[in-house]
């Protein structure tokens, strides 16, 4: 008994191929392009028993599928089953590379079946044939099949009635669900029907707790299998006898919610859960032609397309989020009656699925994401440059490739870092300014662009930061101009210098460094905390308007950092704190990813708690501001003993690591 067998090198192909190795007799012939002969050898290494398996030359889209006058007249009459798997299994591909490989391809695979006599033409096809029907889809069922505008629909469909026309052998017909990884492995080879949401799973995953209750959809029931019951149930009904002509629904005879299923995933990727789902057929009340019409109004529309692209999520997969079509199985439990072959339940291997996907398919796995790429050749502007979080990230851009101008007010300072950077081998350059002089800031930017051209990379760090309550502070309003005049409006003045030719040249990118104090409303802080606020609130506005200009906006809520400016405040010699060097690595990943915001899980818990619970959060910070008193400074006495924080301090400090007391 020889077998034939097309698409062997896909994933439904090579795990039925396994099967067909270990299970039966003869020898089995494989369609390959020549371009892809190499990749096929590769496959066949891993296979046990793969010196059965021949490799023939051929393409879907030419006569007879390509084979050879020779190998046709050889092949004549030998073949028992022929598998035709080859086709394009994507909904996300256009109409111009379905048609070829899913029309052309069956009609082709048809006629070499023909020509070789083949006992059996077993055609791999999807439910995907059935539309959009709305109830109960049958095996024998075909032409009722409904909403077919879908290239990928129609493809299947047609493909299949090419098949029940037009054969001139015996056929059988195989209709799979959305086939997902391997049930014991995890294995998956693309990304494809629930996979498409697991980025966003993970983006929830990483800014909330797995606690945190969140709100998703309910949708329609979605039909998913392993691809090991897949390969398991087509090995073993293709040799069952008295079934040809008939139709396979390889399905899950009772699926999952689509919002059931997403939790699942959330479950195994430990990210917050839906637990409240909207069904989304609420909405079907509103006029089919009033949802389209919503839909491409312009703005909508930008926005969708940015939303599912950031999440990537085709847009053609969200019309399955309501899939209406139930799929009656009842052939294939017959033929399956007796053996141990059924759809597992997901339940029992949906860790695996996400498991394999996080380790292997992630896209953000394949781009690259090192600091060398991001900033290679960029000019890159630290302000506060010559000691602390400026220091340090410098000398990290510099010895990455990027060209680094650090700023400062001490020239000698700023001589050493450009030293240090020169040491590890970067490009540096220092300008001294004084960035509470607006003229400074506006000569500083304007000196960076005639000596090098552009300014990439804008690094707002230089700040100041003074610790007293408000009640000793009554005396003291300049306190609070010449914090805001450096962190805001200095800060402010080289962004409004630097966006003119930024805009020109369409990209760039701004990072202002707050505070976690901003996040946590930390008392004692208030000139500090609300100079750094200002300054974040006018970059999430000025993200809105340059979001389309290649220019973007991050602000990171930086924790407590052990640098000179916190040295006055002794109680901070006992708290933990973060070394400049970390804090450069959190600036380093603003450049690589370009989020809007980088904050600790503690400056995003503190955040939340304001929200939602606000006066819980009054009473935490009041307690902590009756824990730690004003230091000796604060209150105006001069050569006053440091005193030695208490335990109570060292344990409340430590608990609420990184905010600033």
């Amino acid at each position: 008994m020889s077998y034939f067998v097309t698409g062997a090198s896909g994933f439904i192909g090579r795990h039925l191929l396994q099967n067909l190795l270990d299970n039966r007799k003869g020898k089995i012939y494989v369609l390959t392009r020549s371009q892809s002969r190499k990749k096929l050898q590769e496959m066949l290494k891993s296979m046990p028993g793969s010196d059965r398996v021949i490799p023939v030359t051929g393409d879907l889209i030419r006569k007879n599928l390509g084979v050879s006058k020779k190998y046709r007249e050889e092949l004549a009459g030998k073949i028992r089953h022929f598998f035709h798997l080859a086709a394009v299994y994507d909904l996300g591909a256009s109409a111009e590379a379905q048609i070829p490989a899913n029309m052309d391809g069956t009609r082709n695979a048809l006629a070499l079946a023909e020509t070789l006599k083949a006992g059996c033409f077993h055609h791999v096809s999807s439910i995907a044939a059935a539309g959009l029907y709305a109830g109960v889809f049958r095996e024998d069922m075909l032409d009722e099949a409904e909403n077919l505008d879908h290239p990928y629909f129609r493809t299947k469909h047609d493909s299949e009635k090419l098949v029940r026309d037009q054969s001139s052998v015996k056929y059988r017909i195989y209709r799979p669900a959305i086939v997902i990884g391997h049930s014991q492995t995890g294995e998956m080879d693309k990304i494809d029907g629930p996979y498409y949401f697991f980025k966003l799973i993970q983006k929830m995953r990483s800014v909330l707790p797995s606690w945190v209750p969140a709100i998703g959809i309910e949708g329609g029931r979605v039909n998913m299998v392993p691809v090991d019951f897949v390969a398991n149930a087509l090995d073993h009904i293709a040799h069952q006898k008295d079934l040809d002509g008939e139709c396979f629904h390889l399905t899950d005879p009772d699926p999952m919610r689509i919002g059931e299923v997403l939790n699942l995933f959330a479950r195994a990727g430990h990210a917050p859960q839906m637990n409240m789902r909207i069904d989304a057929r609420m909405f079907g009340f509103i006029p089919k032609s009033i949802r389209q019409g919503l839909a491409m109004l312009p703005p909508v529309k930008r926005i969708s397309e940015m939303i599912l692209k950031d999440l990537g999520i085709p847009e053609s997969v969200l019309q399955l989020i309501n899939y209406p079509t139930r799929f009656d199985s009842r052939n294939t439990e017959k033929a399956l009656k007796g053996t141990d072959i059924r759809v597992p339940k997901l339940e029992d291997y949906g860790w695996r699925i996400w498991d394999y996907w996080e380790r292997h398919l992630d896209p953000d796995l394949h781009v690259d994401r090192s600091l060398a790429t991001a900033v290679r050749g960029k000019v890159v502007v630290v302000t506060g440059g010559s000691s602390g979080i400026g220091r340090a990230a410098a000398i990290q851009l510099a010895s990455r490739g990027a060209k680094v101008v650090v700023v400062a007010r001490k020239e000698q300072e700023l001589k050493e870092t450009v030293a240090e950077m020169k040491a590890a081998g970067g490009d540096a350059y220092y300008y001294v300014a004084n960035l509470t002089d607006l003229n400074h800031c506006d000569k500083l930017i304007d000196d960076v662009v005639a000596d090098h051209g552009s300014v990439d990379i804008l690094i707002n760090n230089a700040g100041r930061s003074i610790r007293r309550s408000i009640a000793l502070s009554y005396d003291r309003f300049h306190d609070f101009e010449r914090t805001m005049q450096l962190n805001y409006f200095g800060s402010l003045r080289l962004i409004m210098r630097c966006l003119p030719h930024m805009t020109e040249r369409g990209k760039g990118q701004i990072i202002n460094i707050s505070s976690i104090g901003v996040l946590s409303n930390a008392p004692r802080f208030s000139a500090y905390v609300a100079s750094k606020a200002a300054l974040d609130a006018f970059s999430r506005c000025a993200a809105s308007e340059f979001a389309d200009m290649g220019i973007s906006f991050t602000t990171i809520n930086m924790p407590l950092v052990r640098t000179p400016m916190i040295a006055p405040t002794k109680i901070y010699n006992s708290v933990p704190t973060i070394s400049p060097e970390e804090a450069a690595d959190m600036i380093a990943d603003a450049i690589i990813r370009r989020p809007q915001r980088i904050a600790t899980r503690l400056g995003i818990t503190a955040q939340v708690l304001h929200a939602i619970m606000p006066k819980s959060a009054e009473v935490v910070m009041n307690t902590a501001f009756r824990l730690f008193p004003d230091s000796s400074a604060a209150k105006g006495i001069k050569n006053a003993e440091a005193r030695q924080p208490t335990s109570e301090q060292i344990a409340f400090a430590s608990l609420m690591r990184g905010i600033h007391w």
